[in-house]
């Protein structure tokens, strides 16, 4: 029998206030982990790039805030060839999400379900895990509208983990663990709820 680490909501949590994340390895092993340096968009410098807000004025997507929570973590998964997002993972986040401290958010092109991220709200942080897209474009609007309601929430910290050529067009930015964990202490403190708001972009 395969004993694994303790993914209930109430550990994941815990784990999160003290930086630290779970991935699954290829032989589908899930450990914790902690990136040094860290990834985060600081969200005062939370940037929009002139292309994408073109796209956001046209109104191709229809962007909602978990609405299906279980078809985004597994589409993350399915679209690369191989993920950190075991079924363990998968099983572990979506009872965080009914716990209410796992949050998804949709792209859609009509009804069909074209791109989304997933991630984490732990007080007045957010933890982004992950992101994917059917459809060009997809995933950015998904995280621009993000961005927009984690600053109209009065969020503190925006964790991405690690930062990637698109993520820094957003501002993202490296920062060392001393640093993260100051900012961390003090965005877990306090209360924050992320909420749907419509963008006149």
């Amino acid at each position: 029998m395969k004993f694994g680490i303790d993914l209930s909501p109430r550990s994941l949590i815990n784990a999160y206030r003290q930086g630290i994340f779970p991935m699954g390895d290829e032989y589908g092993n899930v450990n914790w982990y902690e990136a040094d340096p860290r990834g985060i968009v600081p969200l005062h410098a939370f940037h929009i790039p002139h292309d994408l807000r073109r796209i956001l004025r046209q109104n191709r997507f229809g962007v909602t805030l978990n609405r299906d929570f279980p078809a985004v973590i597994k589409a993350c998964k399915d679209v690369r060839s191989s993920s950190w997002i075991t079924d363990e993972i998968i099983a572990a986040y979506t009872n965080l999400h009914k716990n209410g401290h796992a949050h998804s958010v949709e792209a859609w092109a009509g009804e069909r379900l074209v791109g989304g991220l997933y991630g984490v709200a732990v007080g007045g942080a957010f933890f982004g895990e992950s992101m994917f897209h059917l459809q060009r474009d997809a995933s950015k609007v998904a995280l621009a509208h993000l961005g927009y309601w984690l600053r109209a929430a009065d969020f503190l910290l925006f964790d991405i983990q690690m930062v990637t050529d698109l993520l820094s067009r957003f501002g993202a930015t490296l920062i060392d663990k001393e640093s993260y964990l100051k900012k961390l202490e003090r965005a877990v403190r306090v209360e924050r709820q992320l909420q749907k708001i419509d963008v006149a972009w």
